[in-house]
């Protein structure tokens, strides 16, 4: 349904509303010792509403189409009664068109990630200000899966997401928590949404569209064709990796995609393996070994 609803959205710009996400949420806490942990079960809980009941889009999502993830925070120091250290992992994925199979979108550990929780407090999302970084943390990645999700529908459809994704790191310039900054590294939350925005990564958007939308979508009736679409997409990436090898948005996109990957090329001819696996190894060299089990499948 939100097939034909993106199209007519894009073409006539009508704006319907409902939810967009069907997030589990975890809070997990092994190397605390001695605290009250209730406060974390609130949390999970709070972290759960906000994803799911926040209007994050004025886009209709039929239920067996809304944006299926996760969200897994492992706290590790209990600062004070109410701050906290710790990761989040997220991921997320989408359902491919008439199949039961879901693609993982993205797949992703943020190591930095300090806050302050007071436990039944609201989470609530300003879109003006920076008033907490847990929101903020959960607001930014929310929009950075929509943006994803959405280029998978249409060529650069996502931009409006990652727009906003990239206001909320503007706005936690002035934050005291890590994580948002350019000075802070290489791989924080500042590099992935600039390097998405980047126009040197517009072919890396570019084929989230033709490997979702013109491969695996078409795949349940046309397999070999869907499976050509999406050889034919990864080129996209070697373009990409020429001009900035090992970008932090490429590693994001095959950490998503490098098991999918084999699973869809161990089915592929000879001849179609032997180019894959070659681009596949220039560009993704971390995931060699996997690339190799393409070859020796049957």
């Amino acid at each position: 349904m939100r097939y034909l609803i993106v199209a007519i959205f894009i073409i006539f710009g009508w704006h319907l509303s409902a939810q967009e996400f069907q997030c589990a949420v975890q809070v997990v806490s092994p190397q605390v010792q001695g605290s009250n942990k209730k406060v974390f079960e609130t949390l999970q809980t709070a972290i759960m509403e906000f994803m799911n009941n926040q209007k994050w889009t004025n886009d209709k999502f039929a239920p067996e189409e809304r944006i299926d993830c996760n969200i897994m925070i492992n706290i590790a120091e209990v600062i004070s009664i109410d701050e906290f250290k710790a990761s989040i992992q997220i991921q997320a994925r989408r359902p491919v068109y008439d199949s039961n199979y879901y693609t993982v979108l993205f797949n992703h550990q943020d190591q930095d990630f300090q806050f302050k929780y007071v436990e039944f407090e609201p989470l609530v999302y300003n879109p003006n200000n920076f008033d907490s970084n847990l929101v903020a943390v959960l607001s930014y990645y929310a929009n950075i899966i929509l943006g994803l999700d959405y280029d998978s529908f249409k060529n650069s459809g996502g931009t409006a997401y990652f727009q906003e994704a990239e206001r909320i790191v503007n706005r936690a310039q002035g934050a005291r928590e890590s994580g948002w900054k350019s000075f802070e590294g290489q791989r924080n939350r500042y590099w992935l949404i600039e390097n998405i925005l980047n126009e040197y990564h517009r072919p890396l958007r570019q084929c989230m569209y033709e490997y979702h939308r013109k491969g695996l979508d078409r795949m349940s009736d046309k397999a070999e064709e869907g499976r050509a679409e999406i050889a034919k997409a990864l080129e996209l990436t070697r373009k990409v990796h020429r001009q900035r090898p090992g970008s932090f948005f490429t590693q994001v996109f095959f950490t998503a995609k490098s098991d999918e990957l084999v699973k869809i090329f161990e089915e592929s001819f000879s001849m179609e393996k032997g180019r894959v696996v070659e681009l596949l190894k220039e560009v993704d060299p971390s995931n060699n070994n996997k690339y190799e089990k393409i070859l020796s499948s049957k």
